[in-house]
């Protein structure tokens, strides 16, 4: 059975703590062409701020996806299509791998049709969730490679994403990570920034993610980099 995100080239990633630029609207964000939206972010995050961008977006036909950095601020919505959750492979220590992850079962009831969990490895040392989850970056493409195999081989995860998270990373590592992979997607995101760069990565990724240059540049800045993800 095939998932949604296996026809996905572009996921715009909302911050809920950030602010869209001034005039524009969610409709025109839901209007860039992206195939996603996924809400979610390390710092600062409510579901308060969560239900806000699920209610603003919900009128619009495109995938709406929950991707929590806590348990503390999912949102059950029937909205939503579906919840993302990370699990950072390369994290200092287990709470991030499967510790919150253990907590958000005992104190809730998933609905387990439309939880989904990401493989993330964590590249740029200076972004928060990196700092949060005291990843170990200090990584070689041949390292990158090896955690998406066992991954996708070991932990049979759908998803392995390799996050900058602000930075433009290295492609021949994004490259190594795919050759690591046969069947999971592979995500990519960190410093996408116009159709140049992303279509740079989509060469080697499954699908580029963009999320800060939606709150720093706006919508059109957006449009391009669907267009490149699209045409690489």
């Amino acid at each position: 059975m095939s998932n949604p995100w296996d026809d996905w080239d572009h996921v715009l990633k909302v911050d809920p703590d950030k602010d869209l630029l001034a005039g524009e609207t969610f409709e025109d964000v839901c209007r860039t062409g992206t195939d996603a939206i996924e809400i979610g972010g390390t710092l600062d995050i409510t579901p308060e701020k969560m239900a806000r961008v699920v209610e603003a977006a919900a009128e619009y036909d495109v995938p709406l996806y929950q991707e929590p950095s806590n348990p503390g601020v999912v949102i059950d919505s029937p909205a939503l299509d579906g919840y993302l959750i990370p699990t950072v492979f390369n994290a200092g220590g287990p709470f991030w791998i499967t510790g919150a992850h253990k907590e958000w079962v005992r104190i809730d009831d998933l609905d387990w049709e439309r939880t989904h969990t990401e493989a993330y490895i964590v590249m740029n040392p200076d972004a928060s969730v990196a700092q949060l989850t005291n990843a170990n970056c200090d990584l070689n493409a041949d390292d990158v490679e090896a955690y998406a195999t066992v991954a996708e081989r070991m932990f049979g995860q759908e998803i392995v994403y390799v996050e900058y998270s602000g930075a433009f990373g290295d492609p021949e590592t994004v490259a190594a990570a795919a050759d690591g992979l046969t069947d999971a997607c592979l995500f990519y995101g960190g410093g996408i920034c116009d159709y140049e760069s992303a279509r740079t990565m989509a060469e080697h990724a499954d699908v580029i993610v963009v999320g800060n240059l939606l709150h720093d540049e706006g919508v059109d800045a957006v449009r391009e980099t669907v267009e490149g993800a699209k045409d690489a």
